[in-house]
């Protein structure tokens, strides 16, 4: 993109500012010095702030967060509280890389309003990008950061303000508020691009560290296209941590954001605390280290030996052991705040983001032979920043209990690197490709790995950026488009397409039964027609059935119902013989339909239950309504007992014996947000300005598009039937509502009577019944032991023996006991060259059970047993062949006609 220079000339360069151009990376500037040669922005700079006698405050992160909204809401923009790290209101995204990212799409693509306009927001950000190098640029990288950013949205017909007003307050706040005279103040000028729109910025830096970035977004991106924008939007990030650095000034921007945490840390990991003059020089120059070049680390250490006049080996050590602090200083925050914003950790989606720092953290540890308690130090940051972020202090016992579930899972990960080395020591060639699989299948850390696989004579560099290759896979997450998430082939859908939206009935009376309509749509055996009462399948919910009757007459069933955007479309069973414009008259299977509008408020029932017993991290994964029965996915790090099973259905059931309202109602998307929350978007992001919300009476909100009972009194009842793990980190439940739980009874009580009817006994004397037969059993297993021993022995001692080329062959015959054949095959294959031939009939079939002393391969054997017709496989030291006719003899000589490869 070739900019042109006038998009960079605002009002405030009018005022005695040059355009320059840096004499190293040659990008073009504005300042008031006069003499200045480059842009004061790493890498063409150090970071020479930290020699400036400017600015006298010396603000915390929460002070520097402070001033900057307040100085904004003085210039009339409106504080808006900042989202959770997790971007669950956006389908696309696990992390709040942003702070625009509270606005897309839907603010920022014009469909809702903003909450206020202009506003100013402090956003917790979380990015992964840049995680290999935390600690290592002493500041310059975090994984979690605040972004300031004020936002304007200029519309076609409301304008706010644009490039001269924003330069103009980012001149304003940097020399008033801070107290940075203007002559030190670089404008760089700079393009920036993301999510498919772009503009011109600037970049604000003094002294080497760069504060803002002023970003003027007003184009949209189409293929090499840049098609400006009707809405014009301001979007501003300035660094609210290195506002605290640059005014603090200490030895690295972790000191400023962390203050006497830092020391704690370093005392906590069993670390000495390294010489702050070393870490101020290593920060000052730590502009020269450039990422992309690992080799530049050891460049930037030669020259910080230099400096302080110290030999090099001991530098490198000593910034090696600090970063490595740094890094478990900087990753167990963003843990705390991923985790009090309900994150699990697991092995898919945003999980995953959060178990690979935690990992992380953890190998760090190791790396620096700590022997803390990682549980401890998140502790300690819930204690340092609860009054910043109270969600920390809120979901304290959570974030501690998910802790240390993970340090448990870590160690059972550890101990299974010997085996995964062995495999992989088996590969030709050994890639970073291959540790990246091992990390994404297993969650070992690649220094680990190479650790174990050095002791084996193999040599594999890990790449500097490992981590940020590994979370780049798994920072977004597919999105289907409308046509992958339809049941509904191409034709058919780009039939329904042509449709104006079909009028909900059930909506505006989720009771009605039966609808007259016009057909304006008739293709196959789908039609659509104005207005209609069934309801589409969506939100977990089946479609309705029911029938359908035409003007003569006709009765067609409707065996399902999909949609199409808003074109609800009805599936006939068969071709429609109906004309466009033609009246029908239709009627769905209300018994169907009421059990899945129980099941589908039973589902918000149970949802909310779960996250007021279990915590805040409870979200929807999945959900699935039938009129059997229903279920419903939540995250959560580990099984639920038999007491939370009952506690969550008891919940449930007091709700409905409350007679709680059930309203159903449109809000606008923004207001819905402002007034609920996120947690809204449990069952999905629905892209509209104004969204329909579903609210229990004091009980729960959410957005739902699904048909639901008026009352939480016409569930009825909800009882739990199956609890289990699906994945890592995400638990299902199966419950029934209504008449269906006299069903499951029903069931329930068929099992009793039929084992009653086995055990012979009456249902109340079935569980004494029950534990006289268990202590029996017992006791038959207990004799058996001792019978199974003698015969053991007994068949040691007694059974068919014959050396063959120097092999001694043990034959059984008919011991269909698998408990005494594999005891016997252990026992005797034990030494070597010994084999045991097991021979017996089952089914009319001939069945061979072959087993090797392990200095006799298997494989030739059974090459021969199948030369003779017989079917199986094997291998190693066991196989197992059948026949439907043999002689024994052909099977004892086709074993001692393999044995001669065997050896």
């Amino acid at each position: 993109m070739i900019v042109d220079e006038k998009e960079y000339k605002v009002r405030l360069f009018n005022n005695n500012y040059y355009r320059k151009t840096c004499n190293v990376c040659k990008t073009p500037f504005w300042t008031k010095d006069k003499e200045r040669t480059n842009c004061a922005d790493i890498p063409c700079s150090d970071y020479y702030f930290l020699d400036l006698d400017v600015s006298k405050l010396n603000l915390s992160v929460k002070e520097a967060r402070s001033k900057f909204l307040n100085f904004f809401k003085r210039h009339d923009h409106e504080i808006i509280p900042p989202k959770p790290v997790l971007a669950r209101w956006r389908e696309d995204l696990y992390l709040t890389i942003a702070s625009i990212v509270d606005f897309q799409p839907q603010v920022t693509s014009g469909l809702v309003p903003p909450p206020a306009n202009p506003l100013v927001i402090s956003q917790p950000c979380i990015r992964l990008e840049d995680i290999d190098n935390v600690g290592i640029t002493f500041g310059r990288h975090l994984t979690t950061f605040e972004m300031g950013g004020h936002h304007a949205f200029n519309y076609p017909d409301k304008y706010i303000y644009w490039k001269d007003e924003t330069v103009e307050l980012s001149k304003e706040f940097f020399t008033e508020e801070l107290g940075i005279p203007e002559e030190l103040l670089t404008f760089k000028e700079s393009w920036w691009e993301g999510g498919g729109n772009a503009g011109p910025s600037f970049e604000v830096t003094v002294g080497g560290l760069e504060l803002a970035t002023l970003v003027f977004m007003q184009y949209e991106i189409k293929g090499s296209d840049y098609i400006p924008l009707k809405l014009k939007i301001v979007d501003t990030g300035y660094g609210i941590e290195r506002l605290a650095w640059f005014t603090q000034k200490t030895p690295t921007a972790f000191h400023a954001i962390y203050g006497n945490l830092v020391y704690t840390f370093f005392k906590k990991l069993n670390q000495a605390p390294v010489d702050e003059e070393m870490l101020k020089t290593a920060a000052r120059l730590a502009g020269r280290i450039d990422t992309d070049h690992p080799e530049s680390i050891k460049l930037h250490r030669e020259e910080v030996a230099k400096k302080i006049g110290e030999k090099l080996e001991y530098v490198d050590s000593e910034l090696t052991r600090a970063a490595r602090v740094f890094q478990v200083l900087d990753h167990t925050k963003t843990i705390a705040l991923m985790l009090a914003d309900g994150l699990v950790p697991s092995n898919s989606g945003e999980g995953y983001l959060g178990r690979l720092l935690i990992r992380r953290t953890l190998r760090t540890m190791k790396l620096l032979g700590a022997n803390a308690d990682l549980v401890d130090l998140i502790s300690e940051q819930i204690n340092y920043w609860k009054e910043d972020f109270p969600e920390m202090l809120k979901n304290k016992d959570y974030i501690l209990d998910a802790i240390e579930n993970e340090e448990q899972k870590f160690n059972e990960t550890i101990s299974k690197i010997p085996s995964i080395v062995n495999n992989l020591s088996k590969k030709k060639n050994i890639t970073a490709e291959d540790l990246a699989q091992v990390y994404d299948s297993n969650g070992v850390p690649p220094e680990l790995l190479t650790e174990e696989l050095k002791k084996k004579g193999i040599e594999l560099q890990i790449p500097f950026n490992f981590y940020a290759l590994v979370a780049k896979r798994h920072q977004t997450a597919p999105i289907k488009s409308e046509k992958e998430k339809s049941r509904l082939t191409k034709d058919v859908i780009d039939f329904a397409s042509k449709f104006e939206p079909t009028k909900k009935l059930y909506y505006t009376n989720q009771y009605l039964r039966e609808f007259d309509g016009n057909v304006i749509g008739v293709y196959k055996n789908f039609i659509i027609t104005d207005q209609t009462v069934f309801y589409p399948e969506g939100g977990g919910q089946l479609g309705d059935k029911g029938f359908i009757i035409t003007s003569t007459g006709e009765k067609y069933s409707v065996i399902d119902t999909q949609k199409v955007s808003d074109v609800i479309l009805h599936i006939l069973d068969r071709e429609a013989k109906i004309n466009v414009g033609e009246k029908v008259h239709g009627e769905i299977d209300w018994q169907r339909r009421y059990r899945l509008m129980k099941h589908h408020t039973a589902t918000h029932v149970i949802l909310a239950a779960a996250k007021k017993l279990l915590g805040d991290h409870i979200w929807q994964a999945g959900a699935e309504k039938t009129p059997e029965k229903a279920r419903l996915d939540i995250t959560h790090y580990k099984m639920l007992s038999k007491e939370e099973i009952r506690k969550i259905e008891d919940m449930a059931n007091f709700v409905i014996n409350d007679r709680r309202p059930v309203n159903a109602f449109e809000m606008n998307r923004t207001e819905a947000e402002t007034k609920f929350g996120v947690s809204i978007y449990e069952g999905g992001v629905p892209n509209k300005a104004s969204i329909r919300l579903l609210e229990i009476k004091d009980w729960d909100v959410e957005s739902c598009g699904g048909t639901h009972v008026s009352n939480t009194s016409e569930i009825g009842a909800i009882k739990i039937v199956n609890v289990e793990k699906i994945q890592d980190g995400v638990i299902r439940l199966e419950y029934v509502a209504g008449d269906m739980v006299t069903n499951y009874a029903r069931e329930i009580e068929d099992e009793i009577d039929k084992t009653s009817e086995i055990l012979g006994v009456d249902r109340s004397q079935l569980e004494i019944r029950s534990q006289r037969f268990i202590e029996d059993k017992k006791k038959v297993d207990e004799l058996l032991n001792e019978y199974r021993k003698w015969y053991i022995e007994y068949l040691l001692e007694n059974s068919s023996k014959e050396i063959y080329n120097g092999v001694n062959i043990l034959i059984l015959k008919n011991i269909i006991d698998q408990e005494i054949v594999k005891e016997i095959m252990k026992r005797f294959t034990i030494d070597s060259s010994k084999v045991v031939v097991n021979i017996y009939n089952n089914n009319q079939k001939w069945i061979i059970e072959i087993a090797t002393s392990s200095n006799i391969k298997v494989d030739p054997i059974l090459d021969n047993l199948r030369k003779i017709g017989g079917k199986g496989g094997g291998k190693g030291t066991y196989c197992n062949v059948s026949f439907v006719t043999v002689k024994e003899d052909d099977i004892i000589n086709a074993i001692k006609q393999g044995l001669k490869g065997s050896l």
